[in-house]
């Protein structure tokens, strides 16, 4: 299987998602992970063409810990809009990839490039599939066979910009990979210095863990991520990525 992980900027996907990807590529599944900016914005010390640069090449240390890949798509922080423009270019990433099952941003989240990326991919995840929704000023891949399945990542701290709960359908444990996904995280290492000052995090890393060991509580396990699986009209329904994890699956208690 192709699994495609699209998140808004370096280090999303490490925070929220980083076990489930290992687990995936343990079993021996093609693992994408896209973002959307090279988080240009993403620090006081350097430019954001430094940064960006900075960024690209942590992402892509990050995603080799487990054999993964990783591509930017090419938007700015804070400049992720729901336009034709930018649906077309998640479209085109899309096929050029073509994944069997799409993971990606929660539509309710503390950050509008969070929410304008599920939005857009979700979106996208349609249009994929419709021959007619050109997209070759992006990429010259043919659409895809069908829609795939999508999913939606837990939201940071598992809450919305209002601090209300977004609960999971399903979690997966990630006890067994919780090294790899600090290796991953720890990859990200221009981004200590950012997050202490701008999210308040004195270290990332124990940050992580702390969502990771709540998200675990939520299913009687020591560490856990949390997934909605999108069951639109015409969007597939079958559990894809619940079976192909089936072993590591976990259910919300009560």
């Amino acid at each position: 299987m192709r699994i495609v992980c699209i998140h808004a900027h370096p280090d999303d996907a490490e925070f929220l998602a980083g076990g489930t990807l290992a687990l995936l590529s343990m079993a021996g599944h093609k693992v994408i992970i896209l973002t959307m900016t090279s988080g240009d914005c993403g620090s006081t010390e350097h430019g954001p063409e430094e940064i960006a640069d900075i960024r690209r090449l942590e992402a892509q240390r990050a995603a080799a810990v487990i054999g993964a890949e990783h591509h930017t798509l090419g938007f700015k922080d804070l400049c992720i809009f729901e336009d034709d423009p930018s649906r077309r270019r998640v479209t085109a990433a899309l096929r050029r990839f073509r994944p069997d099952i799409v993971l990606t941003a929660s539509p309710r989240d503390y950050h509008c490039d969070h929410e304008a990326t599920a939005r857009l991919v979700t979106d996208a995840c349609f249009g994929a599939s419709a021959p007619n929704y050109h997209t070759q000023a992006y990429d010259q891949a043919p659409a895809l066979a069908a829609i795939p399945h999508l999913y939606y990542l837990d939201p940071a701290e598992g809450i919305d910009r209002d601090g209300n709960t977004v609960p999971a359908h399903f979690y997966f444990d990630v006890g067994m990979v919780m090294e790899l996904k600090r290796k991953m995280l720890a990859a990200h290492e221009s981004q200590r210095a950012w997050l202490r000052k701008q999210h308040g995090m004195d270290d990332y890393i124990q940050t992580m863990e702390e969502w990771t060991r709540s998200r675990g509580r939520l299913c009687g396990v020591e560490w856990a991520e949390g997934f909605r699986q999108y069951l639109g009209h015409a969007y597939p329904r079958t559990p894809l990525l619940q079976d192909l994890l089936a072993a590591y699956l976990r259910q919300p208690l009560g």
